[in-house]
């Protein structure tokens, strides 16, 4: 380990990572011919090349040992990572940490998080975002929070169901109410969640010329509600994370009585140390939480007549 070039292996580990000598120098604080003096340092040591040298200007093109050890140095760092910010925030007994989608967490889990802290001043939660889905260790964390299909590893325990509809903003609303509501003529805003598709709706609801490869795509749920807010066009919003923009108006339903139900679409993950007693009590509030059962109903005022009309 002592004679190991930490430095010039972050510095692949990190180029690895982003795709380019540029973008590595901004994730690591340095200028980009730092890196390169780093990878050059790296190549010289090895005496193996990392980079094949006849790859367009400007590009990264790993030889297949470069590809290699980018990997595993890139898996060795946030490995290292992980470990260090644990050491960091040793749990004390009373403390829990939540992994969850950044839409979960600013959408429903934060909002609602205020009860629990009033009712359980003595436990500190903290919130961990991450998109991908992992086993609550592999997080630092006691609990995770997916959306989706269970699990297929760890301990998962459905938390609560969903439905799907579409909305849009008021103002997006005031534009088309002079004339007959058709999903077909409007732009559509896609989740790239697989389990939320427009061809679900499609389905379920038509029109049968609906055409769901028109229309802009965003890679979380909290994007595609904010699009929505912004008037770009309909969502098909989940339920339970559209609920407040709902109650606040900045959302409004589509289409009256017209809702696809997701069972089991939220689990949540228990984690190595989930029998401590504040991760419990955590537990059984999400669950308390949680199965107070689906999302209400909301009118759209002023559309009655047009609720019925082409869909």
């Amino acid at each position: 380990m002592k004679s190991l070039p930490l430095s010039s292996l972050r510095a692949l580990a990190a180029v690895y990572s982003t795709g380019g000598v540029r973008p590595a120098g901004r994730l690591l604080g340095v200028a980009h011919s730092a890196v390169s003096h780093h990878l050059k340092e790296l190549e010289a040591w090895l005496d193996v090349p990392l980079f094949k040298r006849d790859s367009a200007r400007g590009t990264i093109e790993f030889t297949n040992q470069g590809e290699t050890l980018g990997r595993k140095c890139l898996a060795a760092f946030k490995s290292l990572e992980t470990s260090v910010t644990d050491t960091r925030e040793t749990r004390r007994a009373n403390a829990v940490v939540v992994a969850t989608t950044a839409s979960v967490a600013v959408r429903w889990l934060l909002p609602r998080l205020p009860e629990f802290q009033e009712a359980n001043k003595s436990i500190q939660v903290s919130v961990v975002a991450e998109q991908q889905l992992k086993l609550p260790a592999e997080d630092g964390a006691d609990i995770s929070i997916r959306m989706g299909r269970k699990p297929q590893s760890g301990i998962a325990n459905a938390l609560m169901d969903d439905t799907l509809f579409p909305v849009m903003s008021p103002a997006f609303a005031a534009k088309i109410e002079q004339r007959p509501l058709d999903l077909g003529t409007l732009p559509l805003i896609h989740d790239r969640d697989p389990n939320t598709p427009w061809t679900l709706w499609k389905r379920a609801f038509g029109p049968p010329d609906l055409n769901t490869s028109k229309g802009a795509r965003f890679t979380s749920s909290d994007l595609v509600l904010r699009a929505a807010e912004q008037g770009l066009g309909v969502a098909l919003a989940r339920g339970r994370l559209a609920e407040d923009s709902l109650a606040n108006g900045s959302l409004v339903p589509l289409f009256e009585d017209q809702r696809i139900t997701l069972a089991d679409a939220y689990w949540v993950l228990s984690g190595e140390n989930s029998d401590r007693s504040s991760v419990q009590r955590f537990r059984d509030w999400l669950h308390a939480v949680g199965g107070q059962g689906e999302a209400l109903p909301y009118d759209f005022p002023g559309r009655e007549s047009a609720m019925t009309a082409k869909s």
